[in-house]
């Protein structure tokens, strides 16, 4: 497997993870509370990031496919199992306040 590949991997696992971990909108904004509706979003924008960084290594080493809808629902599903152990770190494991 190329070192480009394994490197989005690990990127999009921790990219997966990050929303949870952290207390901060995006890494920046500090809320009072931040509830699930803000961790959904950053979810949804790293994976689009995520998304465009495959692109973009896909077309520096060969012409990108076209894909459709059912790729991009596999993707997210997997992008979703890769933010399990972070979502249960904040909702399961780790003790409130």
């Amino acid at each position: 497997m190329p070192s480009s590949i394994t490197i989005l991997l690990l990127l999009a696992a921790l990219a997966a993870n990050l929303p949870f971990v952290t207390t901060k909108v995006a890494g920046f904004v500090r809320v009072a509370n931040k509830h699930f509706g803000w961790q959904a979003l950053e979810l949804a924008v790293l994976f689009g990031l995520m998304g465009g960084l495959a692109r973009l290594l896909e077309a520096r080493e060969m012409p990108v496919h076209e894909q459709h809808w059912q790729f991009y629902v596999t993707t997210l599903a997997l992008f979703l199992v890769a933010a399990f152990p972070g979502f249960v770190y904040r909702y399961f494991w780790r003790k409130p306040g």
